[in-house]
């Protein structure tokens, strides 16, 4: 791995293979992650360690099943938050007296309420007229079949003589 710097690469530039030795295979990524926090514990440099995952895959896990009481209740949720905002926003008032502040926080609580059947209503619609439904919430993430730990060439050794790792090294 060529490292110049410990310093994050700023968001313009192209992401770069890393370019070093593999010190250790692992199935799992929380394997290599443990790996590579030992690593860090015995003050190896954190800049110089890469975990990569090769043979990609989309995965997606489906959650459950869309029915329109679950849009109305998602909607409900979020047009409640947002006429809280408008309510707090353009409702609230600085109360004096004991009859201000509950005028007032009756106007937000309707700024809740109309909100949330707002909210309700547009969610409800907008599924409704969508040409691409599906019957399902699903998740999605991509899983490597494989990762490696990899470090420079010239802190290989060193990597290798840090202590208690159960990682599969390299050949």
């Amino acid at each position: 791995m060529s490292f110049v710097n410990n310093k994050r690469t700023p968001r313009n530039q192209p992401a770069v293979m890393p370019q070093g030795e593999v010190i250790a295979n692992f199935k799992q990524y929380n394997e290599a992650l443990a790996y590579v926090d030992n690593l860090l514990k015995h003050n190896f440099p954190a800049g110089s360690v890469a975990i990569v995952g090769s043979d990609l895959r989309t995965v997606e896990r489906i959650r459950g099943k869309v029915t329109y009481a679950r849009l109305a209740i998602g909607g409900a949720v979020t047009g409640s938050w947002v006429g809280l905002a408008f309510g707090l926003i353009f409702g609230g008032s600085s109360a004096t007296t004991q009859a201000e502040f509950v005028s007032a926080s009756a106007g937000i609580g309707q700024s809740v309420v109309i909100g949330a059947g707002l909210g309700m209503l547009f969610n409800v619609i907008r599924y409704s007229m969508s040409r691409n439904k599906r019957g399902f919430v699903s998740q999605s993430s991509v899983v490597a079949s494989k990762y490696q730990v990899q470090v420079p060439a010239a802190l290989a050794d060193q990597a290798r003589a840090v202590p208690d790792h159960t990682a599969v090294e390299a050949k």
